[in-house]
């Protein structure tokens, strides 16, 4: 049995127990396979790659095709599975509330809602407002039959808002509120990440790595207290890099040295052939 209590159980384990873990970010079928092959003990999907599969740009899908993606990939591994669930897919407490509850029911036993507007004129949401979203989200959560692990996000960095005081109010405001988990994506240096730390403690925090620049490996980052690592959209990104270099490869130079340093057929075909 591999039910949807008995892997919300173990990912609430892994937030407990001592030391760091890993959660990278498939985006289909194929790459959630191969992730677990590999050993990992839990996944989290990434919004980006998604897109990217579909052909289209960040922020680029729908609450229901989200998830679709999200469904696909809860069902094809046995791990528990968390999902970025962007801004909820709507501005107001009551979007991201209906979200969490939506996705719940495709089997994810946690997910992140982030503060990130999708605007331009006005990148993250008012601070009264952003943890209103964050207590409708948690109220929803609680409400499952289930421990659901809810991620709160405070997306300035991205936004180009470099703003770490302003950044560790809305952490711990969204601590408060009762998010399971924080998560600052864009934080760059090994200060940052530890005043971050310590300022929500002992709320678990999550920091993503494989950003262009950052370099911290996972004993350094268990150093300064980091719970959970994600990677976003860098595998979707290396592989569709891979993809790009090895067919401008063919195209400007006419040679194929690309496929030395391709998976083998053999190994690949050996991985979805467990099923």
């Amino acid at each position: 049995m591999n039910t949807q209590l008995e892997r919300a159980n173990r990912f609430k384990l892994l937030h407990q127990k001592e030391g760091l873990f890993v959660i990278p970010n498939p985006w289909d079928i194929g790459s959630a396979k191969i992730l677990a092959s590999l050993g990992f003990e839990a996944l989290a999907t990434t919004s980006a790659g998604a897109a990217f599969s579909l052909g289209r740009a960040d922020h680029g899908i729908s609450r229901e095709e989200c998830l679709r993606d999200i469904s696909s990939i809860v069902n094809a591994v046995s791990l528990p599975v968390s999902a970025d669930l962007e801004n909820g897919f709507g501005h107001e407490p009551e979007s991201c509330a209906e979200t969490i509850l939506l996705a719940a029911e495709t089997g994810l036993v946690g997910g992140s809602i982030e503060d990130d507007t999708g605007r331009v004129e006005e990148p993250i949401y008012p601070f009264d407002l952003a943890v209103e979203r964050v207590k409708a989200a948690v109220k929803a959560a609680k409400s499952l039959p289930f421990p659901f692990v809810l991620t709160a996000r405070a997306e300035n960095y991205l936004c180009g808002r470099e703003d770490l005081k302003d950044t560790i109010r809305r952490l711990q405001a969204y601590a408060e509120a009762g998010a399971d988990v924080l998560f600052a994506p864009g934080l760059k240096t090994k200060e940052e990440i530890e005043i971050v730390v310590k300022a929500v403690a002992p709320k678990p925090v999550n920091v993503i790595m494989g950003r262009s620049g950052e370099s911290l490996s996972l004993n350094e980052l268990a150093s300064l207290g980091v719970k959970r690592v994600s990677l976003g959209s860098s595998l979707a990104r290396a592989a569709y890099g891979a993809f790009i270099n090895a067919a401008q490869e063919v195209k400007e130079h006419g040679t194929f040295n690309y496929a030395q340093e391709a998976i083998s057929f053999a190994r690949i075909n050996a991985i979805f052939n467990k099923d």
